[in-house]
């Protein structure tokens, strides 16, 4: 069926040497993969840059149940981008978070609240001039509430325990390694309470940032079967190191 839709780049890989295999989070459908053959006329409307990860797009396509490759049949930039490609600080956040999407919307079906904070953030994080520096923590942490487990933090007291597996906050540490320390489990329960516009007035050592990162991405393969280890999150390590 042909549909219109927005779209997200998540990946890209070669295919051939004039077409590309993309995988995309539709607002329409999903995620889905589709093979995009590049015109060679540079004048083409359909252009490579393009398909960058967390690219912004209006495509058209025909899509069909129970079809590997969908085809794309137009394309279109949703959002160009004024600051994502140029900053390295902001290109190093947008690769993560690309590459982390990729792996944790594997199989997600058509969710529209889910796109829109997806799209919003990135909207959000490419007008940003500065005070973007806990962005990541907080979009991972956010996340969560889309795919079914955020935390639950309306029994939280000051020196309990946070339970990774069970995504709730204990009085005695419980019976398994997966949880954290009350000074850890603290600065959880503020993190999960900030949001884009306030995270900038909590602040914290490159040592915090990266270890809350840490803890962020294991709670994240706890709860999602077969996740991977993210590649592009020793960039981020440097750049707060």
């Amino acid at each position: 069926m042909l549909t219109k839709t927005q779209a997200i780049v998540l990946h890209t890989i070669k295919y051939g040497e004039t077409r590309l295999i993309v995988e995309m989070f539709t607002r329409q459908n999903g995620r889905l993969s589709f093979i995009v053959s590049l015109p060679k006329s540079p004048k083409a409307r359909v252009k490579k840059q393009y398909f960058q990860p967390l690219t912004m797009l209006d495509i058209e396509a025909d899509v069909r149940p129970k079809v590997q490759l969908q085809k794309v049949r137009d394309v279109r930039l949703s959002v160009p981008f004024a600051t994502i490609p140029f900053d390295p600080h902001k290109l190093s956040i947008s690769l993560f978070i690309a590459e982390f999407l990729y792996h944790a919307l594997r199989g997600e079906q058509q969710n529209v609240p889910l796109f829109d904070y997806v799209a919003n953030s990135i909207v959000w994080l490419d007008s940003q001039n500065a005070h973007y520096a806990n962005f990541h923590l907080v979009f991972l942490m956010r996340l969560s509430r889309f795919l079914g487990f955020y935390p639950n933090l309306d029994h939280y007291e000051s020196g309990d325990y946070f339970d990774l597996r069970e995504s709730v906050f204990t009085l005695q540490p419980p019976l398994h390694r997966d949880f954290l320390i009350p000074q850890e489990a603290e600065k959880i329960q503020v993190m999960m309470r900030m949001d884009y516009p306030t995270m900038h007035l909590y602040r914290m050592s490159h040592q915090e940032r990266n270890r809350l990162l840490e803890v962020s991405l294991t709670y994240y393969r706890l709860h999602l079967p077969d996740f991977p280890e993210i590649k592009s999150v020793e960039v981020l390590r440097e750049m707060y190191s």
